[in-house]
């Protein structure tokens, strides 16, 4: 280990259930050794529902840093086991959309998140936690839940986020508005809606959702795409997906730390893309829950 690493012993957890993982983990492996990370546990999980027992075993031996591969739905699955811990966390982006890592500064390039883990640096994020999950990023509900729950596997793993679009097309034809009740901090609001977007980070979907939305800010943003009109809903995705403003004043936006919501009839709500519960919710922020690892000021990905 060179003199300027601080990691006494590090946890590598990869979920080989994902996208890249079964691929990537030897070659994960292998950078992180020649880098000089300390490796004390090497696993590769091809069960996705035992990574968190994985890294509450890494906790108990005695790691200070825990680095995890896998796709959003892998992070916020073990990011809770952190809190308030004295250990830092580091994502491998080797998922689908890998929104964490990009709104970390990392990207999705597994060379950019080892050269983090070796010179980078860390900082404190909030966790937000929903019905007793825990996640860091973002969840959702309306359309993504019923696209990230029906989704073939194999349509997902072999054409990735193209995948996921040609999913939502098919869906949307089916999909139904829902009528929205919202409590965000005291301030109430009553509608129709076609998706509601709960943001603690700036991406979802590995596309930028929101300028507002900091990992640090203590709040999340709560973006609504209200109204019946499915057409709207399309457009709002797709105007984000090339990279314009939102301009759709049926598109608003609250921020708070506690946020109620219900919904008529009652809608699935996903978690950095996978389906954990239903309306009805109160949504809480833990302020400075996790340390991560992020890249150096001067040294951002391209």
């Amino acid at each position: 280990m060179t003199a300027s690493l601080p990691w006494r012993s590090a946890a590598l957890i990869v979920n080989t259930h994902s996208r890249r993982g079964a691929a990537m983990f030897d070659e994960a492996r292998g950078r992180l050794r020649a880098a000089g990370i300390p490796l004390a546990l090497e696993v590769a999980e091809r069960r996705p529902q035992h990574m968190r027992m994985r890294v509450e075993q890494a906790l108990r031996e005695g790691a200070d840093l825990i680095i995890v591969g896998g796709g959003d739905g892998s992070i916020s699955g073990v990011i809770g086991a952190l809190r308030d811990k004295d250990c830092a966390f580091a994502p491998l982006p080797l998922g689908t959309a890998n929104s964490f890592a990009r709104t970390l500064g990392v990207g999705v390039d597994l060379d950019h998140a080892v050269d983090a883990i070796v010179g980078g640096r860390t900082q404190w994020v909030d966790l937000a936690e929903l019905d007793g999950h825990m996640f860091a990023n973002s969840a959702a509900m309306g359309l993504s839940p019923i696209i990230g729950d029906t989704i073939p596997h194999q349509l997902k793993r072999y054409l990735g986020r193209l995948g996921y679009l040609v999913w939502a097309i098919w869906t949307m034809a089916r999909f139904r508005p829902f009528r929205l009740q919202i409590d965000c901090d005291g301030t109430e609001r009553n509608c129709w809606a076609t998706e509601v977007r709960l943001l603690n980070g700036r991406y979802a979907g590995g596309v930028e959702l929101s300028e507002d939305a900091e990992l640090d800010s203590g709040e999340v943003v709560v973006q609504v795409v209200s109204g019946r009109s499915r057409m709207r809903l399309a457009i709002d995705w797709l105007r984000r997906i090339v990279g314009l403003a939102a301009n759709d004043l049926a598109v608003f936006e609250l921020e708070g730390q506690r946020v109620t919501i219900a919904a008529r009839p009652p809608q699935k709500v996903s978690i950095d893309g996978e389906v954990l519960t239903r309306t009805p919710f109160t949504l809480t922020v833990h302020r400075h829950a996790v340390r991560v690892v992020v890249p150096a000021a001067d040294r951002q990905p391209d």
